[in-house]
């Protein structure tokens, strides 16, 4: 029997479009407030927030409602939402070190200047699940960051020296390239991405990734024990960001931005990483507290700086072409849209071979035409 397309296909998609409304808020279930997915869904925020490309909690929050708890359409929700907003100024360049920091440890060193400083993590928790939450209206009470006593402690959050910067002071890590600080950012949402691509154009597109992509990819450059690179720093906090003032000409604070940022210690692989016998440092920063992502981001980081084929992850086109869940996440679920044509289409050519082919005499001359 040929596949015929269904007719009344209109009704049936706005029948469609009930059912999802209708499921954000099933009868005799309490809708979800913003609020309470701002505090209680606070990682799955983050990772919306730094895959849809915009910084903003609330409207986040809102596209996780929306799409109901799925990360990638809520990413999808996000950057279109973006896409509309007009663009009235730029922010002078944040510098990372000025930042309120929450949370800062250091795997390379243990007693590393400034101390460690653990903040909230999951790390050394156990990976149970804990069934007296089912029995527990509120959450959790004792799941607050800090105790009592330490509130006085973190009101002023001390400020850390860089891990990296000592390395430099040592002779370990190369100094900093002062061209390449200088250099004008690629924009990758004014601009396409085009081979070669520059490092400022990588890290935006990593930066913005899809983390699950992000961390497979990154896995890869460590499963064979190709390289096993090292964070010298981790830091959780507030990032200040200011811009210039229109009328004084002064520069203001405009706020701040919650970040996660890695440096990651590359250990010299050959004659791939800068001068010899030196360490070279690749860089991840996201939006909220995404650990995961931005230490893949770096992993990522340090695999395109270097001049190999050995893996895949070593390609830019292969690695920042793929990464971006939003991109991929369209050409994925396109095939759920129709296509009969084109699939009436491969019946129709099918069809008239297998006829072709039926009525050919089984000789070698036949099947050779």
């Amino acid at each position: 029997m040929a596949y015929v397309a269904v007719k009344g296909g209109m009704a049936a998609i706005l029948a469609a479009e009930r059912l999802v409304k209708s499921g954000l808020a099933p009868e005799g279930v309490s809708p979800l407030e913003i609020e309470q997915i701002l505090t209680q869904q606070r990682p799955l925020v983050d990772q919306v927030m730094g895959e849809g490309g915009l910084y903003a909690p609330e409207l986040a929050a809102l596209a996780v409602r929306q799409a109901e708890g799925d990360p990638m359409e809520a990413a999808f929700l996000l950057r279109a939402y973006r896409s509309t907003l007009s663009r009235i100024g730029y922010t002078l360049p944040a510098d990372p070190m000025c930042m309120d920091v929450r949370r800062r440890i250091s795997p390379a060193f243990k007693d590393v200047p400034g101390g460690q400083v653990l903040g909230r993590t999951r790390d050394y928790t156990q990976h149970l699940l804990d069934f007296s939450l089912l029995h527990t209206p509120g959450g959790d009470a004792a799941g607050s960051d800090v105790e009592p006593a330490n509130a006085a402690a973190i009101a002023e959050p001390p400020a850390f020296p860089r891990v990296s910067t000592w390395l430099r002071e040592t002779g370990v890590l190369p100094p900093v390239d002062p061209e390449a600080a200088a250099e004008e950012p690629f924009d990758i949402t004014r601009d396409a991405l085009a081979h070669p691509f520059p490092r400022s154009a990588r890290l935006q597109a990593l930066a913005r990734g899809e983390t699950g992509a992000m961390v497979a990819f990154a896995y890869t450059t460590m499963r064979d024990g190709w390289s096993h690179d090292i964070p010298a720093e981790l830091r959780v906090g507030d990032v200040p960001f200011h811009i210039v003032h229109p009328l004084t000409g002064n520069n203001v604070r405009a706020g701040s931005v919650t970040m996660t940022e890695v440096e990651m210690v590359v250990e010299p692989s050959g004659s791939t990483h800068g001068e010899a016998g030196s360490l070279s440092l690749a860089y991840g920063l996201v939006f909220g507290q995404n650990e995961r992502k931005a230490i893949a981001m770096s992993i990522l980081d340090g695999a395109l700086s270097q001049e190999s084929d050995r893996l895949a992850v070593n390609d830019p086109e292969f690695v920042l072409y793929h990464i971006d869940g939003i991109e991929s996440q369209g050409f994925v679920e396109h095939l759920k849209l129709p296509h009969h044509v084109t699939f009436q289409a491969s019946l129709d050519r099918l069809r008239y071979l297998q006829q072709l082919y039926a009525t050919q005499p089984e000789d070698s001359d036949a099947h050779d035409r």
